[in-house]
């Protein structure tokens, strides 16, 4: 099916470039707004736990801060089905190629269901030690472990939802992830309320009830996809004769999505490097770095939505031999995102107490708020630098163009972010080979300070790569 076939607002006659971005980018916003209404209300239920002893507070938050990172890591391994599936389909659909499409969604169904198994098998008995060698304890180790042990053996179906989500982009639809997410969100926001109060026969979980009720959610969400391409959708069914090994399209689609992938996780590992820092300034600095993340996600959600929109409109002008109209559906996403992304830094810079204050709802949360607060209204100032990152980088790899990315984040990690983190935070650094050296003691807000750096580099570096135009050459 081609982009006319499915949508006229999605030809070059019929509509101009912003018109098209915005009409793929809303539903995939919306998207992303639900997955944030989600996440706020999980922290506003930790930050309500019953503390039940003494420092338990700080502990709730603290590890629900530590199971957003590894849920970042879970969702960054998503992008080994994700990424190809949309920018292959994309090409397939915009050269007219609806078997072609047929068969790459079928194979990124297979690698799913494999390389989902694969990392649940592997991810539990690893958990312990993971968290140990994030440097959480005590009290907030024992919760982690608790809420990441059922998103883990639900992450198969959730990686099945993903692909599947992934190709109906690809083919331009982005509206069914949207209605499914809407479902997930409706089943998920009461379903994780009721097995952290308990009721109905239902134990009182607590924080571990908050993932179980997610966990369930997204598995039925993920089911829905799968019975949508069952039934036909966008150009795409799935056949049960066609679902068996291709290995010359897994091939394909792994050659883009691997260095997606290899990016994707090299940034998940960057943050756990960080995160591992931050654990090292105590609780009120991880709960308040979680809190300020979340909000910041409200920036970095938006730009992933304009970003999936450049990703499929470059994807399928390209496959369409329309390299001039790609170039220009690319800087239209990126200068749409960066717009709404800006005035939302605005929104974090003014209203940071009463975003924190939401979730700090007693006294003893009071250092969480007096160390988050800062830090929100910082981030406020890096807004376009991070929409190039995350826009541009969804973009390059809808055009196949995804080595380039891993190459920026090792820059923008190991050469600034977390060197710097060290020095500005830390009262003392171990150098090695050298020893020991004075830092600037500046505690949490060093570390954003040195986030924000690596992201104002990342953001030039993918600029110029872009501006380039090198990447409409890549072949995939």
């Amino acid at each position: 099916m081609t982009p006319s076939a499915q949508a006229p607002w999605l030809t070059e006659a019929a509509r101009p470039a912003w018109l098209r971005v915005v009409w793929l980018a809303w539903p995939a916003f919306l998207q992303q707004m639900l997955i944030l209404v989600i996440h706020v209300s999980d922290r506003w239920l930790a930050g309500h736990a019953d503390p039940g002893t003494d420092g338990a507070d700080l502990a709730i938050q603290a590890a629900h801060t530590t199971c957003f990172y590894l849920g970042w890591v879970m969702g960054s391994y998503g992008t080994l089905v994700s990424v190809g599936a949309t920018a292959l389909v994309a090409r397939a659909v915009g050269a007219n190629e609806p078997g072609q499409a047929n068969r790459l969604m079928h194979q990124s169904l297979l690698l799913a269901v494999v390389l989902g198994l694969l990392a649940s098998v592997l991810a539990i008995p690893a958990l312990e030690p993971l968290l140990a060698l994030l440097k959480l304890d005590g009290p907030a180790r024992s919760h982690a472990s608790a809420y990441l042990t059922p998103l883990i053996v639900a992450f198969p179906l959730q990686l099945l939802g993903i692909a599947g989500s992934a190709c109906l982009a690809g083919a331009g639809d982005t509206r069914t992830g949207l209605w499914v997410l809407c479902g997930v969100a409706i089943l998920n926001i009461p379903l994780t309320w009721w097995m952290f109060h308990g009721g109905g026969g239902i134990p009182e979980l607590g924080f571990a009830g908050i993932a179980g009720g997610t966990a369930i959610s997204q598995t039925l969400g993920a089911l829905t996809v799968f019975v949508v391409l069952l039934c036909g959708r966008a150009g795409l069914k799935i056949e049960w004769k066609q679902l068996f090994p291709d290995y010359h399209a897994m091939k394909r689609l792994l050659a883009v999505s691997l260095p997606a992938a290899m990016d994707s996780m090299s940034i998940a590992l960057g943050q756990l490097v960080f995160m591992a820092m931050v654990n090292r300034l105590g609780d009120a600095a991880r709960g308040a770095h979680g809190i300020a993340l979340g909000w910041e996600a409200l920036g970095f959600l938006t730009g992933a939505a304009f970003g999936t929109a450049g990703m499929t409109l470059v994807g399928q002008n390209l496959g369409a031999r329309q390299p001039a109209e790609a170039r220009r559906c690319g800087w239209t996403a990126f200068m749409l995102g960066a717009a709404a992304m800006s005035a939302m830094g605005v929104v974090f810079h003014q209203l940071a107490t009463p975003m924190f204050g939401l979730f700090c709802p007693r006294p003893e949360q009071a250092p969480i708020m007096a160390t988050g607060v800062p830090v929100l209204q910082l981030v406020a100032f890096s807004m376009p630098a991070l929409a190039s990152v995350i826009i541009l980088t969804s973009v390059l790899r809808g055009a196949g163009d995804s080595r380039y990315p891993l190459l920026f984040t090792w820059i923008g990690f190991l050469g600034v972010r977390l060197p710097l983190a060290a020095a500005l935070s830390m009262d003392t650094v171990d150098l090695p080979f050298y020893g020991p050296v004075a830092g600037f003691g500046m505690g949490l807000y060093g570390c954003w300070v040195a986030m924000q750096a690596d992201i104002h580099v990342r953001g030039l570096l993918f600029l110029g790569r872009f501006h380039g135009g090198s990447w409409l050459k890549t072949e995939v």
